[in-house]
């Protein structure tokens, strides 16, 4: 077969939100996660400089405020935004749900270590 294909609602969350596809994926070069925010929900503010992992986070629905290096971008359905490996990010959802799909480069598989993955977005 020359595709996989996972819905992420099968795979387990993590952290009241976030739904890590890339092993059932079995990503080699990308990370992928969708996080379905429930209102009032916040990530844990964390980097990437150790693994220099840059970010994209798409917002799907709804709203919510991204802190980047103390810096609030404020973000709506469509949205999308690219973060760098050193730079301090937090996912603060608003009121209502939202949802966002995070990509990331490289592959969150390629790390020996995943203590990373639930640091960063312990809610």
């Amino acid at each position: 077969m020359s595709y996989r294909k996972v819905n992420y609602e099968d795979v387990d969350q993590v952290s009241s939100a976030m739904h890590f596809l890339s092993d059932p994926l079995e990503t080699e070069h990308v990370g992928v996660t969708v996080a379905r925010c429930d209102p009032g929900w916040n990530s844990k503010p964390h980097d990437h400089t150790d693994n220099e992992h840059e970010e994209v986070y798409v917002l799907i629905e709804g709203a919510a405020t991204v802190v980047i290096d103390d810096e609030p971008v404020e973000m709506e359905t469509g949205d999308a935004l690219w973060i760098p490996p050193a730079s301090t990010r937090q996912i603060r959802n608003g009121d209502e749900e939202s949802a966002f799909v995070l990509v990331s480069a490289p592959s969150i598989g390629d790390d020996d270590d995943d203590e990373w993955l639930l640091s960063g977005f312990a809610g």
